[in-house]
């Protein structure tokens, strides 16, 4: 298609929207270039959010909506109805809780760990090494696999007859270990493969702002005999302060939404050491023979509440860094 036709085309397109811009204005236009993201927003997440909101007001096991009795907030009773929260067999839904407390410890030390791991490794990829790029991309390179992906080769790995344990038998001559069916290592094989399929892109975040300081300010430092320790302190770690900031709301967000590589890599397993939040709704929406939509829509309405929380704290984070930055 040659330049006059293409023009002629743009022409003709350009009739219509200009009889709009005159009609509604700059507005308006506005309006209608939003307008299908909009219609995407509503159909596949405003939409679904007001049904799962019905559901949660709804008993039965029933999947339609006609076919459920209503409880009004019958299942948030339940959800809340403990003596004790901090012991979850004190709970009439003691399932939710122990998925709470798992979650809840599972987020505490992952997002401490996560943010320890990313830091160092932006810290060393910071500075001049030899194939520095290549090893950059060996960091990233876990967070493009399918969190499924990232499962299964990591239960390849830590089964009973994987490669983990054929290394330490041939190596150590110690006997294989049930990595994942004991429940503290079983736990702490969610953190580390969570930590592992992740941290480079939270790295990535640190990278960017460990480049974005000045190194003026290090050779100031240095001319005056400034230690690196105190560099560090001093410099590096108030000037990341924002990035930090978001790797920590973004890291706490991703943790307590753990699923795909818990889920594959032990099930919830053993028992319910490593049953989490979202597996809990899973469970019970889906695959449980108690199933019970209506507390599975008020147990992920609760969760939901709880990322909002989340996320107006990261958007208060970042105002207040760039009131900061004004000064």
């Amino acid at each position: 298609m040659t330049g006059a036709a293409i023009g002629r085309v743009m022409g003709l397109i350009d009739i219509p929207l200009r009889a709009l811009q005159k009609a509604t204005g700059t507005r308006g236009m506005a309006a209608f270039f939003l307008a299908p993201n909009m219609a995407i927003f509503a159909v596949f997440v405003l939409v679904p959010f007001v049904i799962n909101f019905m559901y949660s007001m709804t008993g039965g096991a029933a999947i339609f909506l006609d076919q459920r009795s209503y409880v009004g907030l019958d299942q948030y009773r339940q959800i809340m109805d403990c003596k004790d929260y901090l012991d979850p067999n004190t709970c009439v839904q003691d399932g939710f809780w122990i998925a709470v407390s798992n979650t809840a410890w599972f987020v505490v030390i992952q997002v401490t760990l996560m943010i320890v791991v990313a830091l160092i490794t932006a810290l060393i990829l910071n500075r001049e090494l030899i194939g520095r790029s290549f090893w950059r991309a060996v960091f990233f390179f876990p967070v493009l696999l399918s969190p499924v992906v990232t499962g299964l080769i990591w239960r390849w790995i830590l089964q009973r007859n994987g490669i983990l344990n054929a290394f330490l038998l041939n190596v150590f001559g110690t006997e294989p270990t049930n990595w994942l069916t004991e429940r503290a290592s079983s736990f702490a094989a969610t953190i580390g493969v969570s930590i592992w399929a992740h941290v480079g892109f939270y790295t990535l975040i640190l990278l960017a702002g460990l480049q974005a300081i000045p190194k003026d300010l290090y050779e100031a430092a240095e001319m005056d005999g400034t230690r690196r320790g105190r560099m560090f302190w001093r410099i590096t770690l108030p000037l990341l302060m924002p990035n930090l900031i978001v790797v920590l709301v973004l890291a706490l967000i991703k943790a307590v939404q753990i699923f795909d590589e818990a889920f594959v890599l032990t099930g919830g397993g053993p028992g319910t050491s490593t049953m989490y939040i979202v597996q809990y709704i899973y469970e019970m929406g889906f695959a449980s023979e108690l199933r019970n939509p209506g507390l599975a829509a008020a147990a992920s309405i609760l969760m939901g509440a709880v990322l909002v929380v989340l996320t107006l704290l990261q958007m208060a984070a970042s105002r207040r860094n760039e009131k900061k930055g004004e000064r």
